[in-house]
């Protein structure tokens, strides 16, 4: 029984209690990454590939036969995404003792230049300004980390043929388990909420890096359909994914063809991020379902710590699905208003019919 006389102890121990849960289950999903991941990945195709089989489902396809037929979509988009960053990897790793090189040498001539003007660098060196080998070390990691990834895609589409099919009777599952008459009305709003998210999200993204692939490919540059793949991942990181995405171009670009073409592939990919970011973005899923650029920033570095790029890519969606959640219950929707980037748009919990939320 709590102390009346002291009102805040039984706060503190919750609070202490809650933080020590917390750093267990975050020590838990850092040490299950290698299992987490591709069910993570796999529950997301799972819902961007539901409005699919929901469709053929309303042209009257049989369910067993819809859910075929998506789940065969799944295995073509996993296929080509597979098929481009494998040969990236291999024409990467061909291709960076070359761009090292260039890379090295105009950083040398950047020093000469500098010096000419009377900048002290008589005893600098282009490696000790950047690390180039580390550099090209980090993306041949990266690129070497998502391929390794990508061997786990028979676990991720069969996780997805599973999800896929149980969602197809999930609804009567649910009635016959707590009887007919029972509503589940805040997860329901959560699901659509989530996958109107996850849907629009994929669908800009995808846009964003057809165009933004087609962009550098016209111009010239190595490598076009491995950075429009990036731009696409990257594009789910509001703000910071963009200008991550848009660094390899512009470097490749000046290593390739010089700072001209370099200038070109930049504004380039300004104009198409503007467009999407500021215009289409926010008229197709409203500016409720946003995060605080410190959200986003912390979201990329705990997720980035906890799995690794993968992480990194995968941490905005996450914090927008626990945001959803959260703006769905009462007793934790101040959270989701302290996510928020527009806490003013955040409209107020509507009332659950046959339970509370």
């Amino acid at each position: 029984m709590s102390d009346p006389q002291h009102p805040y102890g039984d706060a503190g121990i919750r609070f202490l209690v809650a933080a020590a849960c917390l750093v267990v289950v975050v020590a838990g999903l850092r040490a299950a990454a290698e299992l987490v991941l591709p069910f993570l990945v796999a529950v997301f195709l799972a819902v961007v590939s539901a409005p699919l089989m929901g469709w053929l489902q309303r042209w009257h396809v049989p369910r067993p036969l819809a859910a075929l037929c998506t789940i065969l979509a799944a295995v073509g988009v996993v296929g080509v995404f597979g098929l481009i960053v494998g040969g990236s990897v291999n024409e990467f790793g061909a291709a960076a003792p070359r761009y090292q090189a260039r890379l090295q040498a105009l950083l040398e001539s950047g020093l000469r230049l500098a010096g000419r003007t009377g900048v002290p660098v008589q005893e600098w060196r282009a490696l000790d300004l950047l690390p180039v080998s580390g550099v090209f070390d980090l993306l041949g990691g990266t690129l070497g980390a998502v391929a390794s990834f990508a061997s786990n895609t028979f676990l991720v589409l069969l996780t997805v043929a599973f999800i896929l099919m149980e969602a197809v009777g999930f609804s009567a599952k649910l009635r016959a388990a707590f009887g007919e008459g029972t509503q589940f009305l805040p997860l329901q709003r959560m699901t659509r909420q989530v996958q109107r998210y996850l849907v629009i999200k994929s669908t800009i993204s995808a846009a964003t890096g057809l165009l933004l692939g087609a962009w550098v490919a016209l111009l010239g540059l190595d490598f076009a359909l491995l950075l429009g793949l990036l731009a696409f991942f990257l594009n789910f990181i509001p703000t910071l994914g963009s200008v991550i995405a848009a660094v390899p171009a512009v470097v490749l670009a000046a290593l390739q063809f010089g700072l001209a073409r370099a200038g070109v592939v930049a504004l380039g990919y300004l104009a198409i991020n503007v467009i999407f970011g500021n215009l289409v973005e926010p008229t197709l899923m409203g500016r409720r379902l946003g995060l605080s650029a410190l959200v986003v920033f912390v979201s990329l570095v705990f997720w980035g710590w906890v799995w690794g790029p993968i992480g990194m890519l995968f941490s905005v969606p996450l914090t927008m699905v626990v945001k959803i959640a959260l703006e769905n219950t009462r007793e934790f929707r101040w959270v989701a208003v302290m996510l928020d980037a527009n806490p003013r748009t955040l409209p107020p919990p509507t009332p659950a019919a046959g339970g509370t939320p």
